[in-house]
């Protein structure tokens, strides 16, 4: 029999990476949350890679630190190896990327809720969510009715959780947890528009089953660079990761036994990552590819388990352990947990406005790969903004949305919300129109006084950065006004530096701008240079190398903005629009775009349509 439980202001339904960023950031803001999790064991688990970072989603990280978010802090302090990754490329896709240890990880997250005010933790299986006349009834399975004002679903892989092992299939969620069957079917039921996506990881060994004499060794960096703002010593690495390789022997054991993979014999019908397929997916797609790379990492300090990144697989089990042994370094290895596919269900983003509530259902928000999106920190980030939104609607206050041209976070829920997915989104460099604005050195000046206006950012840690602004300000203003003079020792070395000496003087942001010379190169040269931190350093070569690309894509943003500023009524009956191809009109009902520049991303709008919309919007404005 059910029974009235207690009540609460938010109720955040999973406490993965998502579910504990909207957590803390409504209790944090004050109000009564309650946060559900399937085993109070595994708060902030890491199913897949136990890294946090890569290619823009160290970005998210740095972002989410700057807002006052968890996941940097939980990353540093569980730190076992950290790289800074494209350094041989430009600033704006350098990308901070570091080995965690996931048991640690996990029990830091853990004790991060317990000791949050305005939090409880609660280990049960959510199986309806109802709603009333002023909010939300949310039930477990052991029939506790919680009343709550509004709710976040942060499922996971858990919704409707399906693992796929070759011809073995089996309800369930991640490592083995209980799927979320029942709440899928109760979200059927509010007819939201969910679908299936699919995602996979690689098998877990033992450690002393590998021979790591064959494979390339991989350290991490001697200068390390932590995600946190208000980490003041970072910790140093203390394990080393390895590369291997697979070949011919691995691709034709694969290929022969491909007719089992339920991925080709069409047992899986959600759709899987585009960007992290499979190593038999991989085999096929990139037939012509000799071998293709794989990462063993280790999971923790105090485990033999070890993780093949790049190999993730639903083949048979025994195909695994037959494909594995073909690689150098793993012919004898032993196999702890199994690669699996997992299928779930998730929600079609286009349905989310941008604070992530869900358009039909007012106090109901998404967050995490409930929204389609794949990663622990693309999660994480949305978590947050879910959390600080309903939040703020509680309050009757504004939301709180970031643009495209502020941050990644802004552009991750663009896209989603405005182009939707047709795949599990990952978030990429690429997908940024901004991307030397939107480095992840400068995450604090673009989103740091956000985080302390939504009062996450400590005295500290605030006076830390003004003091930090205020250096990199000086020294841009004083380098702009230094020249140094032509000497022997300066020929030197610009000859070594492969560029051209000067005759005269020369100002000292001019020779910074050259492609050859740093800024730390000059240092013996620039006799009134202050000693300032690493970090204010890197930002002022940056700002004056790349001075000129900086104020062209500031022009963009500019534009964009002005493409904003002009709203779309909510009310417009987009067939009154004459000239508007049938395909926009669709797309503009689904979407219902806020403004114009909105309406300029939604995939299926061209050019012409944007135009034609902005030509009946201005009209319909001079006529009123």
């Amino acid at each position: 029999m059910n029974y009235l439980a207690e009540s609460y202001e938010i109720a955040v339904i999973g406490a993965g990476h998502a579910g504990i960023e909207a957590a803390l950031a409504a209790a944090r803001m004050g109000h009564k949350t309650v946060m559900f999790t399937v085993s109070a064991d595994w708060i902030g688990n890491m199913p897949c890679n136990p890294s946090i970072g890569g290619t823009a989603k160290g970005h998210l990280v740095r972002e989410l630190d700057a807002l006052g978010g968890e996941m940097g802090k939980a990353a540093d302090a569980n730190m076992l190896q950290s790289r800074m990754l494209n350094l041989g490329k430009g600033p704006a896709v350098h990308s901070l990327r570091a080995q965690i240890d996931r048991r640690e990880y996990s029990g830091y997250m853990k004790h991060a809720v317990e000791l949050q005010p305005n939090l409880d933790v609660k280990q049960a299986e959510v199986t309806d969510i109802e709603k009333t006349e002023n909010g939300w009834c949310v039930t477990t399975r052991l029939g506790a009715q919680h009343h709550c004002l509004a709710v976040i679903l942060a499922t996971g892989t858990f919704l409707g959780g399906k693992i796929f092992v070759g011809e073995v299939n089996f309800e369930s969620g991640p490592d083995g947890q209980f799927p979320a069957n029942m709440l899928a079917q109760s979200l059927k039921k509010l007819n939201l528009p969910l679908r299936r996506f699919k995602t996979g990881t690689p098998a877990r060994v033992d450690r002393a089953s590998i021979d790591f004499s064959k494979m390339e060794v991989q350290e991490g960096d001697q200068h390390i660079v932590p995600f946190s703002y208000s980490t003041k010593t970072p910790k140093e690495n203390t394990q080393l990761c390895h590369i291997a390789y697979t070949n011919q022997k691995t691709k034709e054991v694969i290929l022969k036994n491909l007719h089992r993979s339920p991925l080709y014999a069409g047992d899986i019908e959600g759709v899987g990552p585009r960007y992290c397929p499979s190593i038999e997916d991989k085999v096929v797609r990139f037939a012509d590819k000799p071998r293709h790379q794989l990462f063993v990492e280790p999971c923790g300090a105090n485990t033999e388990e070890m993780y093949l990144q790049g190999m993730s697989s639903s083949l048979p089990e025994e195909v695994q352990i037959e494909f594995y042994h073909t690689i150098e370094g793993l012919e004898n290895v032993k196999i702890i947990r199994n690669a699996y596919a997992i299928e779930y269900d998730c929600i079609d983003p286009l349905a989310l406005d941008y604070t992530l509530e869900i358009k039909e259902h007012p106090g109901l928000y998404g967050a995490g790969q409930f929204n389609g999106s794949s990663g622990y920190e693309e999660a994480a980030v949305q978590g947050f903004m879910a959390g600080v939104n309903a939040s703020l609607k509680l309050e009757g206050k504004p939301p709180f949305v970031l643009s495209r041209s502020s941050s990644y976070i802004g552009t991750l829920i663009d896209d989603l919300v405005t182009k939707g997915c047709s795949d599990p989104y990952r978030m990429m460099t690429s997908r940024s129109e901004y991307r030397l604005l939107l480095r992840q050195d400068n995450a604090d000046e673009r989103l740091m006084p956000l985080g302390r206006e939504l009062g996450f950012i400590g005295d500290d840690v605030w006076a830390e950065f003004c003091q930090n602004q205020e250096l990199k300000n000086r020294e841009i203003e004083r380098v702009r006004s230094v020249t140094i003079a032509p000497s022997a020792a300066l020929a030197e070395l610009f000859e070594q530096k492969g560029t051209v000496p000067i005759t005269t003087g020369c100002r000292l942001d001019e020779l910074i701008k050259r492609p050859q010379l740093k800024y730390s190169d000059l240092a013996e040269f620039d006799k009134t240079r202050p000693v300032l931190p690493q970090s204010v350093c890197e930002k002022v070569e940056t700002e004056i190398k790349y001075e000129g690309y900086i104020t062209r894509q500031k022009a963009q943003v500019e534009e964009m903005l002005r493409l904003e500023k002009q709203l779309i009524p909510q009310n417009l009956n987009y067939d009154d629009v004459y000239g508007l191809r049938l395909e926009a009109k669709e797309k503009l009902k689904k979407v219902c775009p806020k403004n114009i520049g909105q309406a300029s991303r939604i995939s299926g709008v061209s050019p012409a349509d944007v135009s034609v919309l902005a030509i009946y919007i201005e009209k319909l404005r001079r006529e009123n």
